[in-house]
């Protein structure tokens, strides 16, 4: 155990630190905080506070709720999420529904309307695969526009021990209305390291091209996310 929490007590301290140049390309570093509580045994409630870039976005604040509802657990998710605080991956389907508030200085505040549906699929191996689809819609100064988002993730859970972090690689595709087409993607490459019963810590690393804009953007992000989790519902 001790030397679990060494591990990624160093990931954690390298993911803080490391924000590497890349010639032609921009490097972030992304923070974020997702709290959640249970409403009922197929519901609950989430803020969440991050730093975000995306579809070739300047950076700025996202900040706002949302509502999880979902389906009963399946056996075969539960068994391979055991020992995952996100209880919500133990269902078939989440649907959620959610209000993004986006300030930027120096240009229009944005606010944002999300739906949201995630179906989570058991695979051999005790794989866990989330397919998120996700249709924001915009409003900016006046105008609006909508745009989708899917995204598929790949996790699994591994052994250290009595610890149990779990290893995780996403791809994401982005549909903009104002482009009239897809406009950007993005890959992922993370671990969630559980901090006790209540509280989980992810750093990734992101590699994100956005072709919305002239000229075309590449973004290196560095996350770190910090999820709380209060009142779980089984």
């Amino acid at each position: 155990m001790i030397s679990a929490r060494r591990w990624w007590l160093g990931a954690v301290f390298s993911v803080a630190i490391l924000k590497l140049p890349a010639a032609g390309q921009t490097t972030e570093f992304l923070p974020e905080m997702d709290v959640y509580t249970g409403l009922t045994s197929n519901s609950r409630f989430w803020f969440q506070a991050k730093q975000t870039r995306e579809d070739g976005a300047p950076t700025q604040a996202e900040i706002g709720p949302s509502f999880d509802f979902y389906l009963k657990p399946r056996s075969a998710l539960e068994r391979i999420t055991t020992f995952d605080l996100d209880n919500s991956k133990r269902t078939s389907v989440v649907v959620s529904v959610g209000y993004r508030y986006l300030p930027s200085p120096g240009n229009y505040t944005e606010n944002r309307i999300l739906l949201m549906a995630t179906p989570n699929l058991p695979l051999k191996g005790y794989l866990l695969v989330s397919d998120r689809n996700r249709l924001e819609i915009n409003f900016k100064n006046g105008n609006t526009f909508w745009r989708y988002r899917n995204r598929v993730t790949l996790q699994r859970t591994i052994t250290l021990g009595s610890y149990h972090p779990s290893l995780n690689a996403s791809a994401e595709f982005y549909y903009n209305s104002q482009y009239d087409k897809w406009s950007d993607t993005a890959i992922y490459a993370g671990c969630i390291f559980p901090l006790g019963g209540k509280a989980e810590l992810n750093p990734y690393y992101e590699h994100q091209n956005s072709t919305g804009v002239t000229p075309n953007q590449q973004v290196n992000g560095i996350g770190l996310i910090l999820n709380l989790f209060f009142r779980q519902r089984e």
